[in-house]
């Protein structure tokens, strides 16, 4: 396998980004319906953000880049992404700092603050450097990093590398606290987060990493929610994060309160960041849980595996008005209703938890959530466990956005990926096409119909003389009908099954722009 190691003592890596927007001019305000004069072309400008991998010596790390082909693209264009320095987010130790010791001597501020800003001038400097560069679109490329140094990562691509740019951050950790395979797709920045899944109990540690990848400063709020409503935090309100760096907080220190079930909520008052939450158990291993969809009354949990031993689902009510909510499985044969968990109710602002135990039992399986009756809009998301024993791991599932018309998903092994694909509400033909792989092959594809109401796992097209790991990418050829998506990673140690499961919302690879205004560039060049 052809890889390029990542040297994180320097601190940069080069990637790519996802999730973009097109630098175009404004649609014409005359009421003209531009929809049936648009013309549809890529994104030219894409950004994406990477949380630090792990604080474990025994982490090994794996990012894959990839850029699926886009129609009228090209393959030229950049991408790039470079560390964000790790900030101290011990609000105790600062304030010792700023006073004056009782014995007079002199307080150590200033040293510490010319350390600080020598340090920012280091990472500066290392930051430039390019090292994982891209090939063309549709072959992806990978790099390696090991230990608890692994910087986050900020930056951009344009171009034809912009639309549809995905990067996955695969981490695998042999022992210790949060042990097992950590996975997560790195995301575009944005001003709002919801994650239900979130603990502060004694056996959790879970971190929310927060991450500025603009040249000033961001200001963000962290509010918690658990099963009677917020709960009261210390530090949680008014958080800068520097510009170009990342704060991993840990969530246990906000509030004295020890809930195993809370939904974090983050606000961003100023500027915009990327966040995750890694959550790390002392018994069930750790993964990273990215943000559910935007709240609403319909949610899809794609890809629980087959083999799942427990299973919680985690729902959250935002706002005062209750939410009633009719709770189905998407097995192969249909929608099924989990014995005993025909609804669920949920409180407005609070948190509520249920365990549907081994819901799949050896069958692919979605959770499909729809209102009762008219009920409030809600974000969720569930935990799931395989093994049993002393040899069970832990992984999480947001609820997530449709495929669209296209998602991608990389760092896909020959033997050790699934491909879950769901259509609740009508039967779709959906395409999947397996790229070439990081060291070599051809990509190859297949087309699938996925009907009414049903999960599949489905048979992969593998990319023929494959060498490496290959990326995936989900094509919605059915119109109006939605289907979500979600890709399964499986690596066993020791008899312990670690897995991670990453959902494929739509790339947003392209843009609608009305002719009047193509026309109107072409002309300009």
């Amino acid at each position: 396998m052809n890889r390029t190691t990542l040297s994180l003592i320097a601190g940069t890596v080069a990637l790519a980004a996802i999730t973009g927007f097109a630098t175009l001019s404004e649609p014409d305000a005359s009421g003209t319906d531009t929809a049936e004069a648009a013309a549809v072309l890529p994104v030219e400008r894409s950004g994406l953000l990477c949380p630090a991998p792990s604080a474990s010596d025994l982490a090994e790390t794996t990012y894959t880049s990839f850029t699926p082909v886009t129609k009228g693209a090209g393959s030229d264009g950049s991408a790039q992404l470079q560390a964000a320095p790790r900030e101290s987010t011990d609000t105790a130790a600062t304030e010792d700092d700023e006073k004056t010791p009782e014995d007079g001597q002199t307080t150590d501020k200033a040293d510490a603050d010319k350390a600080d800003t020598d340090k920012a001038d280091d990472d500066k400097k290392t930051a430039a450097k390019p090292v994982l560069a891209p090939k063309a679109p549709g072959t992806p490329v990978t790099g390696e990093s090991s230990g608890a140094d692994g910087p986050a990562l900020v930056g951009t691509a344009e171009g034809g590398f912009a639309p549809g740019w995905t990067v996955q951050q695969t981490t695998q950790v042999t022992a210790g606290n949060g042990r097992g395979l950590l996975g997560v797709t790195c995301a575009a920045p944005d001003t709002e987060f919801w994650f239900p899944g979130v603990s502060t109990a004694a056996d959790r540690t879970d971190y929310v990493h927060l991450t500025n990848p603009d040249d000033s400063a961001a200001v963000a709020d962290i509010e918690l929610y658990g099963k009677d409503g917020a709960v009261a935090t210390t530090v949680g309100e008014g958080l800068t994060i520097p510009a170009h760096s990342t704060e991993p907080i840990l969530l246990s220190t906000l509030t004295g309160e020890k809930q195993d079930d809370l939904t974090v909520h983050v606000n961003v008052r100023s500027g915009r960041v990327g966040a995750a939450v890694q959550a790390l158990d002392d018994k069930l291993g750790g993964d990273w849980l990215a943000a559910s969809t935007d709240p609403a009354g319909t949610l899809v949990v794609p890809g629980i595996p087959k083999d799942a031993t427990a299973v919680r689902l985690v729902v959250f009510a935002p706002g005062d008005a209750d939410a009633d909510l009719k709770v189905q499985l998407a097995a192969p044969t249909g929608l099924i209703t989990p014995a005993g968990q025909e609804t669920l109710h949920v409180k407005g602002g609070m948190t509520t938890a249920v365990d549907l135990g081994d819901v799949t039992r050896g069958e692919a399986g979605s959770l499909v959530l729809t209102p009762a009756d008219g009920s409030s809009p809600v974000v969720a998301a569930v935990r799931v466990v395989r093994g049993k024993g002393d040899k069970q791991e832990s992984a999480f599932i947001p609820a997530t956005a449709q495929v669209g018309a296209r998602a991608s998903v990389a760092g896909n092994g020959a033997k050790d990926t699934t491909l879950s694909l769901t259509a609740p509400t009508g039967t779709a033909k959906v395409k999947v096409t397996a790229s070439a792989g990081t060291g070599g092959g051809t990509a190859a594809s297949q087309t699938y119909t996925i009907k009414q109401g049903t999960t599949q796992d489905v048979q992969l097209p593998v990319p023929a003389g494959l060498k490496g790991t290959y990326a995936l990418t989900v094509e919605n050829l059915t119109a109006g009908t939605p289907v979500y998506a979600s890709r399964t990673l499986t690596a066993t140690d020791g008899g312990v099954p670690g897995f991670t499961v990453q959902t494929l919302p739509d790339d947003r690879g392209t843009v609608a722009v009305p002719e009047a205004d193509e026309d109107l560039r072409v002309l300009q060049k």
